[in-house]
């Protein structure tokens, strides 16, 4: 009898531990939590009609506080190693979460396991993501903005120096001055206006606007440019053209970044236009096109990140802000932008406005 109730013992002790590995395989921690309570319930239940039948047959009540005690430690058990097992990734977590705290940027969480904690390390993952990228801007920023700065206030102290030794005449060099000082200006207003874009703080007065009078007054205000460069300017804009709503002046800047950008990319004799129409959804949508060198298609949304050029070597004097800007201005109003390549060559870059109802 006593070798009965070590048997029926030893099979609730191997009962546990396998109900228990078996609720591992359970997709998400509320089953498996699920899972535990009805092994805590069922198995002592079940023990009870085992020692009823050994009580019964045996009449032993040693016998019988074996068989509960071994369902007892089989709950014990089980409990432990689902515990371990639900917080073995929580663990891995907590570690993955202080690698990164401590300036490891390349850390990843893993995104195995229940679907909770798989959720988590995905979710961790997104987070670790958007700080390495967002550390990486920041690098790249201060790297670039250095550069830029440097240059001008490098040529603005050679020319004071130059004024000081009386090598050059002060009518000479004070037009250069005055030019490095407006580059200088350019820039700082440049990373102030991301900086407030990045921060959500812009001031944005929506206005019912006439497209068509904007696209006029940036077209007047860069036609000297076009001039120097010979580049012709121009405008195709639908004759019958809805009102849009935004800030105008937000919209301003917008074109008149791309515009000076398709400018500083366009030979002479070629073309520079700023179109506008409504499209099958309703929205006006303003492009400028140009007759330049164009863009591949894996760098048509490169363009619109801060700082970047198409050909490093090549410093066609703007701050490498202004399509980042632009892409910033029309997130605010609620638009898209994007770039492509023209089929006659060259590039558009369009972006979308909702017009008034």
């Amino acid at each position: 009898m006593i070798g009965t109730a070590l048997v029926l013992a030893a099979v609730t002790l191997i009962a546990g531990v396998t109900l228990a590995s078996l609720l591992r395989l359970l997709p998400t921690v509320r089953l498996q939590v699920a899972g535990l309570a009805l092994l805590a319930v069922g198995l002592p239940l079940g023990v009870v009609l085992a020692s009823g039948w050994v009580m019964f047959h045996m009449g032993d009540d040693v016998k019988i506080l074996a068989v509960a005690s071994a369902a007892a430690l089989s709950a014990v058990v089980a409990g432990l190693m689902l515990a371990r097992f639900i917080v073995r990734p929580i663990d891995r977590l907590r570690e993955t979460s202080a690698q990164l705290a401590g300036g490891d940027l390349g850390v990843r969480a893993s995104e195995a396991g229940p679907s909770e904690l798989a959720e988590l390390g995905r979710s961790f993952n997104t987070m670790a993501g958007s700080l390495e990228e967002l550390f990486d801007a920041r690098r790249q920023l201060v790297a670039w903005a250095s550069h830029d700065l440097r240059t001008p206030l490098t040529a603005m102290q050679a020319s004071l120096e130059a004024l000081e030794d009386g090598l050059v005449e002060p009518a000479e060099y004070v037009p250069a001055l005055h030019a490095q000082v407006r580059l200088l200006s350019g820039i700082v207003d440049d990373l102030f206006e991301l900086a407030r874009i990045d921060a959500g703080v812009l001031s944005l007065v929506f206005q019912e606007v006439e497209l068509n009078r904007l696209v006029a007054g940036c077209i007047e205000g860069l036609a000297p440019e076009a001039a120097a460069r010979g580049v012709q300017l121009s405008s195709r804009v639908d004759a019958v053209l809805p009102a849009v709503r935004c800030a105008p002046d937000k919209i301003e800047r917008v074109l008149y970044n791309l515009l000076t950008n398709a400018l500083r990319h366009t030979p002479p004799d070629g073309m520079v236009a700023v179109t506008a129409s409504v499209v099958a959804d309703g929205s006006v949508v303003v492009g400028v096109e140009d007759t330049g060198e164009g863009i591949p298609p894996e760098r048509a949304e490169r363009i619109f990140d801060r700082f970047w050029r198409a050909d490093a070597s090549r410093r066609p004097g703007g701050s490498g802000l202004g399509l980042a800007i632009a892409r910033g201005l029309v997130d605010a109003h609620g638009g898209r932008i994007w770039a492509e390549a023209r089929a006659g060559g060259g590039t558009l870059v369009a972006f979308t406005l909702t017009q008034v109802p």
